[in-house]
């Protein structure tokens, strides 16, 4: 049984999704330290300096923290784009590499068979 989970937990895919893990954990500290550090003081400063999460009010002996409320959606909608754009830029130098790598073009023989081919193909219809 030992065995079986030492093959289990180094695995390929198991690594890579524990890389994965602390990568994204390490992102999310960056985004939410845009985000609580510089994003958030510059839009308080674009409303007259309100601060979203010190927004409240009393209905009978609770508290409705609303103001909380709006900065984690704020949060969300900022953390959301800035993956948007992180995966956007990842997938174009994805693509950007993968045109690089053309296929080779067809030599002479090869043409002359791709048309057989499709001449082939054409007189069975």
């Amino acid at each position: 049984m030992l065995k079986e989970f030492k093959e289990f937990a180094m695995r390929g895919n198991v690594i890579d999704l524990a890389v994965g893990v602390i990568l994204g954990a390490a992102f999310g500290k960056i985004v939410s330290s845009l985000v609580g550090d510089i994003i958030m003081p510059l839009i308080g400063l674009l409303v007259g300096g309100v601060d979203f999460s010190g927004l409240s009010f009393t209905f009978g002996n609770a508290v409705v923290k609303y103001g909380v409320f709006i900065q984690t959606v704020i949060d969300f909608v900022i953390i959301a784009f800035s993956i948007f754009l992180f995966i956007r830029l990842f997938n174009k130098m994805y693509t950007r590499e993968k045109k690089e790598e053309a296929p080779p073009s067809l030599t002479k023989e090869e043409e002359l068979l791709t048309e057989i081919r499709d001449l082939l193909k054409s007189q069975k219809l």
